[in-house]
């Protein structure tokens, strides 16, 4: 398998981690579209979010229960929000099951 995110998890490729556990990898976006953006990408790999499955849900449920202090750990401890793009027309570039969280100021209603 040729992943971005899966050699970013496995340190193949360097990147800016915000955080690290046994499910989950959160890291700065080399494309910010607000002064905190970070992807979270759980350590197993999931296509998109048409590839949860009750064998592999733990870990966005995890992701979840870690985005609070993920966001706080990047600098958004204002409020945030949480986007997860599927597919070709919702712009996925990644075939890894992502979330971003932007943040660190008041964001635009019409961005997401």
């Amino acid at each position: 398998m040729d992943c971005l995110f899966c050699a970013i998890i496995n340190g193949e490729i360097p990147s800016a981690k915000v955080w690290d556990d046994d499910m989950c990898y959160a890291f700065k976006d080399i494309n910010p579209q607000a002064p905190v953006h970070c992807l979270v990408v759980p350590k197993e790999h999931i296509a998109s979010a048409d590839g949860i499955t009750a064998d592999n849900s733990k870990y966005v449920a995890h992701i979840f229960e870690v985005i609070p202090s993920i966001a706080k750990a990047a600098g958004a401890e204002n409020g945030y929000r949480i986007i997860s793009n599927v597919g070709e027309d919702g712009c996925q570039s990644v075939k890894h099951l992502h979330f971003h969280i932007l943040g660190g100021a008041k964001l635009s209603e019409n961005m997401g």
